[in-house]
């Protein structure tokens, strides 16, 4: 569940059958009082053009979707006798449009591309800084998404790293205690190549974070910090120094991380 904020109002969003459903009661709740929303939402429901709306998104998406009866519920709108509630438009159409949810967090759900329509019986304007949120939301969650999978690949590649440090610097005598040093050493290689920093020195910098220097990195240092542990484990293969390889490394995230800003600078160019 994700809000954004239109117009001062909080406005609700879940994932449902891999879509996104906007509350409806909360856009209706921003025109008038609670006691007043789902008198509001009725009242859209029961106006042709939003039936023929609805029926239209149904028939594209729902195989389910009961077009007979959407039929006779189309040839009675706008009538004055006319009156629907979302619940019954569900049960009769075997709709998937609309939810109604219930408990704490309930209401009236619809699909983005309803609700976006709805929002226009709220007021032009309200429809439009709708979808300007709900677009950075998304944009927001593509970022997120993007900077999750950056960090699942160095943890990946960090197997691959230490795998490569098992086999090539640790001696099968040494004890557990003596085999977690070297890994600690070698990640601090990293670290140093790339942040100026060991894990140590940034745990006594920054007390009050939870995690570690490389949960707070930014995707452009997880890109080069995935690049690096392949990199490393190739030098360890073939028995390159520590030394040698932290110059080595340091130059290869210095050049990286110049060629990844120039790669956004010209994005921000476009």
């Amino acid at each position: 569940m994700a809000k954004i904020k239109v117009q001062e109002a909080d406005i609700t969003i879940v994932h449902i059958n891999n879509g996104d459903y906007i509350s409806l009661t909360d856009m209706a709740n921003a025109k008038e009082s609670g006691s007043r929303a789902a008198d509001i939402i009725k009242n859209w429901l029961r106006n042709r053009y939003t039936l023929e709306f609805l029926g239209t998104w149904e028939v594209i998406n729902n195989p389910n979707f009961k077009v007979v009866e959407f039929d006779h519920f189309k040839s009675q709108a706008g009538l004055p006798s006319f009156v629907m509630s979302v619940s019954e438009w569900i049960e009769k159409t075997d709709a998937i449009g609309i939810i109604v949810q219930k408990g704490k967090y309930g209401g009236t759900f619809a699909h983005k591309d309803i609700a976006f329509e709805f929002g226009a019986a709220i007021s032009v304007q309200f429809k439009l800084y709708l979808i300007t949120e709900f677009q950075r939301l998304k944009e927001h969650e593509q970022q997120q998404l993007g900077w999750s999978a950056k960090r699942e690949l160095s943890k990946i590649n960090y197997h691959i790293h230490t795998d490569a440090v098992k086999h090539n610097l640790i001696p099968e005598e040494l004890t557990a205690q003596q085999i977690s040093i070297v890994y600690a050493s070698e990640a601090d290689v990293l670290n140093m190549a790339l942040f100026g920093i060991t894990a140590r020195q940034w745990r006594d910098t920054n007390p009050d974070k939870k995690g570690n220097i490389r949960d707070y990195a930014t995707i452009n240092e997880l890109i080069c910090l995935s690049n690096m542990e392949n990199i490393n484990a190739v030098l360890i293969n073939e028995q390159v120094p520590q030394s040698d390889r932290l110059l080595k490394l340091n130059q290869i995230a210095i050049q990286q991380m110049r060629v990844l800003h120039e790669v956004d600078s010209r994005k921000l160019l476009k």
